[in-house]
């Protein structure tokens, strides 16, 4: 097999969260034919990590995943990043933000996500941004609202929830209108009413689980990482 592949990476602020968030959504895209990982990384209760600990770790999942596409059925060509909240804030980082130049030798394995699928993610850690206390003036390193001044970017589906009160719909319409106006392509849907966490897999409590994972689906085939359905 050669197959397309996402990493997913969990919410929590970059303080607590657990890889089973995306059970659902790995499961789910496994059914359709992908190779779908839900990735450990360092966080701050667990490991005294930083923000930039964790989107450094999102980078070596990244390589780690194209390193092992052999073994794991994987083309390294169809490489996805996904995440949620903060590990939203993580796939966007590395699709957006440069690699750093301490990393840079290791990129002859590239940690560039081919496509984005991001739900209530963070996009801004500058002065007004979520986060900043914690990053500081070093933001442009990490934020990815601060790196769409170019084109190539991975194409990116977006779903936020109209009343999120850690990431405002006014951030992500700015993200989605900067990634189009340099030519790249992002989608942003936003669901009327709900809050952060709404896309969650909650037992059939909620509908926004399935909305979410069928919008996934149109946009993931529409690149040729699934199949018509």
């Amino acid at each position: 097999d050669s197959r397309p592949a996402i990493v997913f990476f969990f919410g929590g602020g970059w303080v607590s969260g657990s890889p089973s968030q995306f059970h659902p959504h790995c499961e789910y895209l496994a059914s359709r034919g992908m190779v779908a990982i839900s990735a450990e990384y360092r966080v701050k209760s667990r490991h005294g990590a930083t923000p930039f600990d964790c989107v450094a770790d999102a980078r070596r999942a990244l390589r780690w995943v194209r390193e092992h596409a052999e073994e794991l059925g994987v083309d390294p060509s169809r490489v996805a990043a996904g995440g949620g909240s903060a590990g939203g804030h993580l796939a966007a980082a590395i699709g957006t933000v440069p690699v750093p130049e301490d990393e840079r030798e290791l990129e002859a394995v590239s940690s560039r996500p081919d496509a984005l699928v991001l739900f209530n993610p963070v996009f801004d850690n500058g002065p007004d941004g979520f986060g900043h206390e914690r990053i500081g003036e070093r933001y442009p390193q990490i934020s990815p609202i601060h790196n769409l001044d170019r084109g190539g970017l991975p194409p990116t589906v977006v779903f936020l929830g109209t009343e999120d009160r850690l990431v405002p719909v006014a951030t992500a319409e700015r993200y989605r209108d900067l990634m189009e106006a340099h030519g790249n392509r992002c989608e942003l849907h936003l669901y009327e009413g709900q809050q952060h966490g709404f896309f969650n897999h909650d037992a059939g409590k909620t509908p926004y689980y399935e909305r979410t994972v069928e919008v996934m689906d149109r946009f993931l085939a529409e690149l040729m990482f699934l199949p018509d359905a």
